[in-house]
């Protein structure tokens, strides 16, 4: 039975659950399922990690009332998400694109890696070959002045 309380506790607690208020709804079915779709492609400018669909913020309202503005004027799903990154950049969009100014920032990841494995591979390789095998520290001569000199005690 507890379970079943602390269950309901945590639905009824949860911040995602009411962040969709009702007078935001759509009456039209087609366009609301429009509108959860594209909110939840969008990054919360406030909470930044969270997409308007489960923000409580009121700059995410105002983002989800934009998109049911816009696809009730007759836009495209891709004309309403341009329309915001027009409005707040790129950075309004949970998946930023990968073309332009953001492909540096997508393949420097992979390309630094790339060159890390190059660099210790090198490093690796040019130690191995500086390694010089011991060579015989005393010569003939020395050996015998040693045994000489430990034989006198």
């Amino acid at each position: 039975m507890r379970f079943v309380f602390a269950v309901i506790g945590m639905i009824c607690l949860s911040s995602t659950l009411w962040a969709v208020q009702p007078d935001e709804i759509l009456a039209d079915s087609a366009l609301e399922a429009r509108a959860r779709e594209i909110s939840k492609d969008l990054r919360c400018l406030v909470c930044q990690n969270e997409s308007i669909d489960d923000s409580n913020a009121s700059l995410a309202r105002d983002l989800r009332l934009l998109v049911r503005e816009r696809l009730v004027e007759g836009d495209s799903n891709d004309e309403v998400k341009a329309f915001i990154v027009a409005r707040y950049g790129e950075f309004a969009l949970l998946k930023p694109t990968k073309t332009g100014a953001n492909a540096v920032l997508w393949w420097s990841g992979p390309f630094l890696a790339i060159i890390a494995v190059f660099t210790a591979g090198l490093y690796i390789r040019r130690r191995s070959k500086s390694f010089e095998p011991p060579v015989d520290a005393l010569s003939d001569a020395e050996k015998e002045r040693l045994n000489d000199i430990l034989s006198k005690d």
